[in-house]
């Protein structure tokens, strides 16, 4: 019985990447479900009153304003850019840009199919497009998250690995934040942008580190 336990956890250590990928896939697959009924669900509505409940000031809105900037192209294509030319493994630099290109390529064609449209009741700023998935969550999810899987695999330095890891996830969300809470997306479209974010991220570090880093 000890045995068949001890194989169970060293199976599931083992196979944890693709079942994350499987969980993230069907969470994301039961939210596209209600975008495609035209379904706006409780979450959305839970989520957007308790940030604009807790967070929403005059303080507030000016930061959430930067801080969605880092979402956005402008600055994605110049890291990526300074990214190619200031690290000396190229092929490192030609993974972060072929990423942002997937990502983006991705998001856009997810958007068009599902074709929901943006929150009207209520906004900061004034953004056009579909809503689903949130563009700033789900490019920033795999761009900002494939540096931190970098970052975990190169950084030999513990304290500056760990800390660049927590600022990169942090990071992450506050830019998912900060999208609903200018009122340009609904919660589940920067949940939606997330999780397939993450499944993606799972296949798409597995073929850089096969067929371009360990080469």
């Amino acid at each position: 019985m000890k045995l068949k336990i001890q194989d169970l956890k060293d199976w599931l250590l083992k196979n944890s990447k693709w079942l994350l990928l499987f969980i993230c896939i069907i969470a994301f697959l039961a939210i596209a479900e209600s975008v495609w009924n035209k379904e706006i669900m409780t979450i959305d509505i839970i989520g957007y009153k308790v940030i604009s409940n807790l967070l929403i000031s005059d303080v507030v809105t000016p930061v959430a304003k930067v801080i969605t900037n880092f979402g956005g192209a402008i600055a994605l294509s110049l890291i990526a850019i300074i990214s190619l030319i200031t690290i000396k493994d190229k092929k490192i630099g030609l993974s972060i840009c072929l990423n942002l290109i997937i990502a983006t390529a991705l998001n856009i064609l997810l958007k068009n199919i599902l074709q929901r449209p943006r929150p009207t009741e209520f906004s900061l700023i004034n953004e056009s497009g579909y809503s689903f998935p949130s563009g700033h969550s789900m490019v920033s999810m795999a761009f900002y998250g494939f540096i931190i899987y970098l970052t975990y695999k190169y950084v030999k330095n513990k304290k500056i690995k760990w800390t660049l890891i927590i600022i990169l996830s942090l990071l992450i969300f506050s830019i998912g934040i900060s999208r609903i809470y200018l009122g340009v997306h609904y919660t589940s479209d920067v949940l939606g942008g997330f999780l397939i974010s993450i499944s993606y991220l799972v296949v798409y570090t597995r073929i850089i580190k096969r067929f371009v880093l360990e080469k």
